[in-house]
């Protein structure tokens, strides 16, 4: 089920898991099935990921600085910094597939 429309061709070509996998400005992006298009999410998604990208770092930096201080992080630190850099994936490719425009591709993509 496709909701959401190409910019190019005003199809909806689109669904949550294929807009979720068109990346972001600096990416290559995906194909629209109906123009052949590249298409990403726009510069909104670039911004988000930047900035929570920062702040994963520097939770990253943060527990490997205090957990050896603090008595009840020090044995998972380890789990903590994993998890931090899953939720780094994870969550923005859930953020994108739900909130920021469709946007033609600037980068070119290899055929």
């Amino acid at each position: 089920m496709s909701i959401y429309n190409c910019p190019n061709c005003k199809n909806k070509t689109f669904n949550p898991l294929t807009k979720a996998l068109a990346g972001q400005l600096n990416s290559i992006g995906r194909n629209c099935p109906h123009c052949g298009k590249r298409l990403v999410n726009g510069k909104g998604a670039t911004i988000f990921n930047a900035i929570f990208s920062l702040i994963c770092f520097a939770l990253i930096v943060l527990v490997y600085l205090k957990a050896p201080k603090i008595q009840w992080l020090s044995p998972i630190e380890g789990q903590v910094v994993l998890a931090l850099i899953a939720i780094k994936i994870i969550v923005p490719r859930i953020v994108w597939a739900f909130f920021f425009r469709l946007e033609p591709a600037i980068k070119m993509g290899s055929r």
